[in-house]
């Protein structure tokens, strides 16, 4: 990690120096990387399709404002359902995979 600069960051390293946070906290970074990822992938496939976020929304029988919090939010945080029900609008498969690499228990 780069040497911090404001003290936010200086907490943050001195709370990272903890194992058990460290763990929590790279738990976290990974959920907030897999949600980000399949938001990414859900948008670009709409934009492939040339489809407005209304009309994706109709065709995912969702409130037209969950789909623009969902690719406007900084931090979305959306269910499963909402997921599964736009993978199916956009005509893609939702999967679950084993991480790329192995990590201890």
């Amino acid at each position: 990690m780069a040497a911090a600069r404001t003290g936010a960051e200086r907490y943050l390293q001195d709370r990272r120096a903890d194992p058990e946070y460290e763990r929590a906290y790279d738990a976290a970074r990974r959920r907030i990387d897999q949600i980000d990822g399949i938001i990414r992938i859900l948008d670009q496939r709409r934009c492939r399709l040339q489809l407005s976020k209304a009309e994706l929304a109709r065709r995912a029988g969702l409130r037209p404002e969950v789909i623009r919090r969902l690719f406007s939010a900084e931090n979305p945080n959306p269910t499963l359902s909402t997921l599964v029900a736009l993978a199916g609008a956009l005509e893609l498969e939702m999967t679950a995979a084993p991480f790329e690499t192995s990590r201890a228990s």
